[in-house]
């Protein structure tokens, strides 16, 4: 089945124009499973807070509880942004030509968000086991705020390049 496949493969590639349909097609899946991916950490990281509100509420210290929900609706607000967004750089992968500093630039986009959820991850479960301490919190939950900001500002960031680079800008 294999050497079929591949007899398949080789004969779908000889085929004018699918060559570069087929990558666009797997670039699309590739940012799927990225975003997915990224989508996964950052729902890890959004548990762990809604855990510490649990623990933050035994401990009686409610007042943090507020604080405790905006970093969760700024965790959520990016999840959804990741997880809605058009797959694939829209447009972008439309044009036959991708040059590849276009390309490139896309790739940082991408590792600096995957390593930004990667630290609100690290974030969150430093949060945790802050509380579980019942230490002081509220600096490392306004880092975590800080970290979404951030971490969604490269989010838009990149779709604004996807929009320049699609337009010929």
């Amino acid at each position: 089945m294999e050497v079929k496949l591949r007899a398949l493969e080789k004969l779908a590639l000889s085929i004018p124009g699918f060559k570069g349909y087929k990558e666009k097609e797997l670039r699309r899946e590739t940012d799927r499973l990225l975003r997915q991916h990224i989508a996964s950490i950052l729902e890890e990281a959004r548990s762990l807070i809604k855990e510490t509100q649990i623990t933050v509420m035994q401990k009686g210290k409610i007042g943090l509880l507020d604080d405790l929900e905006r970093a969760i609706m700024k965790l959520q607000n990016t999840i959804d942004r990741l997880k809605t967004a058009a797959y694939g750089y829209s447009g972008f992968f439309d044009a036959v030509k991708i040059r590849e500093e276009e390309l490139d630039a896309l790739y940082k986009f991408d590792l600096s968000i995957l390593e930004k959820a990667e630290e609100m991850l690290s974030s969150a479960k430093s949060l945790k086991e802050t509380a579980e301490k019942g230490e002081e919190l509220i600096s490392a939950i306004n880092s975590i705020i800080s970290e979404a900001d951030s971490l969604l500002a490269i989010f838009l960031k990149r779709q604004e390049a996807v929009l320049s680079f699609s337009e010929g800008g």
